[in-house]
């Protein structure tokens, strides 16, 4: 007898809790940059960090969206596979992840392109529920399954 494996379903996210999440990062990327603070990206790449690495569930900002936020919304919750989003924090973990070393040895240049990348994603999703992230997210999976 053999047995066959089923792919398991992805996990879920409620749909409305990156938006959320965007806009904490946007907040927080601006102040980044207006101070030029190594700890304020630092910060954020941290929680970048746990989002992409941990899940988007453990991330502050998910928790924060999960205790605060979601038990005052009502209808139903929309759910979407969480694979996107994750790679969309993994992007900005990067971009952050520049801006942090940029600002570290010196290149101030460094810091604000590389944080400004990640702003305007932030700004994007956070405005129109545009996950820039999550589009090259699905095209990267088209253009794997391909090959």
């Amino acid at each position: 007898m053999t047995q066959t494996s089923q792919p398991s379903a992805p996990q879920t996210i409620d749909a409305r809790g990156p938006r959320f999440s965007a806009s904490i990062t946007l907040l927080v990327l601006s102040i980044a940059l207006l101070t030029n603070s190594i700890y304020v990206i630092g910060f954020q790449l941290l929680v970048f960090g746990i989002a992409a690495f941990i899940g988007l569930k453990k991330s502050p900002y998910g928790i924060i969206y999960r205790k605060l936020v979601q038990p005052r919304l009502t209808g139903p919750v929309p759910l979407e596979d969480q694979r996107p989003p994750r790679f969309a924090q993994l992007v900005g973990f990067l971009f952050a992840l520049v801006a942090f070393v940029g600002l570290l040895s010196g290149a101030e240049s460094v810091f604000t392109i590389a944080t400004s990348f990640a702003l305007v994603a932030a700004f994007l999703n956070s405005a129109f529920g545009f996950c820039l992230g999550c589009k090259m997210y699905l095209i990267l999976v088209r253009i794997f399954k391909r090959a």
